[in-house]
């Protein structure tokens, strides 16, 4: 049953969604994609292989191998704050506690998701409860390099320290959307026959601030995406799904992110995140 729902989902974004190709004309979509129901960690061996090249995880392992690889016209990476721009550049070197709080109207839809199909297929499966992540997350990442010894992509795994179950299993890299002068974060998701992509905008903020945004948009815009892939073709559509990561340094010297969650304009899921480096 779970997997006829499966298929319907993906027959709903082909029927809805627009023929695009990702190895051709739009490679800003390029992205992994899952061959298997339960996704976890193992599009990773797929995409290396496809490279052609290995993977690497060590302890100072980042999501950026230079967060100046964004740097562009509204950004500049030389104007973050260090501990920001190590965040990024040093992730596995860092450990976060996180907040949640859901917008009532949103929590059990919220929930239905997770349940139906974020914990089954161990990908996106969202914490509802704030007891969830009351422990934290563990936070791994794998780069993932090519036949040149070049960082395409980083892994960034990431389960909760209670339970140990799949959060989020995501790949990291930039993107120049089209038109785009400068380069976007392209955070993917990888799911069966398809994925969730998330392209986020930089901005500085006032001391040293940085701030990464899917704002509403036209298709090939910064925003959210859903990609399924049928035989040969792939269709793309353009999700009201818009998010912001602000991070900032406290008066304390903390790193601290807040994450704000919207459909359209109401706000459905606010994270607040405090990292700290290890050691």
């Amino acid at each position: 049953m779970l997997a006829t729902l499966d298929r319907a989902t993906r027959a709903y974004w082909r029927l809805v969604g627009r023929r695009v190709d990702p190895a051709g004309a739009d490679p800003w979509l390029a992205a992994p994609i899952h061959d298997a129901p339960v996704v976890g960690e193992d599009w990773i061996a797929a995409t290396v292989t496809a490279l052609g090249g290995v993977r690497v995880e060590d302890a100072g392992q980042g999501l950026l191998p230079d967060l100046a690889v964004l740097d562009g016209p509204g950004f500049d990476a030389a104007a973050v704050h260090p501990l920001i721009r190590d965040f990024y550049q040093t992730t596995a070197a860092w450990r976060m506690d996180v907040w949640t709080g859901w917008a009532p109207p949103f929590a059990l839809f919220g929930g239905l998701v997770t349940s139906l199909f974020g914990r089954r297929v161990r990908q996106l499966a969202l914490p509802i409860r704030p007891l969830e992540v009351s422990r934290g997350l563990t936070s791994r990442v794998v780069a993932l390099l090519d036949a040149d010894g070049r960082q395409y992509a980083a892994a960034w795994l990431r389960t909760l320290r209670a339970t140990g179950d799949v959060v989020f299993s995501g790949c990291y890299k930039t993107a120049t959307l089209p038109g785009a002068t400068g380069r976007s974060v392209h955070v993917s998701f990888p799911l069966e026959h398809g994925n969730v992509q998330v392209f986020l905008r930089p901005a500085n903020r006032p001391g040293g601030g940085l701030v990464l945004s899917s704002p509403p948009g036209r298709f090939g815009h910064d925003g959210a995406y859903v990609l399924v892939r049928h035989g040969g073709a792939h269709h793309a559509v353009r999700l009201p799904l818009h998010e912001e990561f602000e991070l900032f340094v406290d008066d304390d010297g903390v790193l601290r992110t807040d994450h704000t969650l919207r459909l359209w304009s109401w706000q459905v899921l606010r994270l607040h995140y405090r990292m700290e480096r290890l050691g």
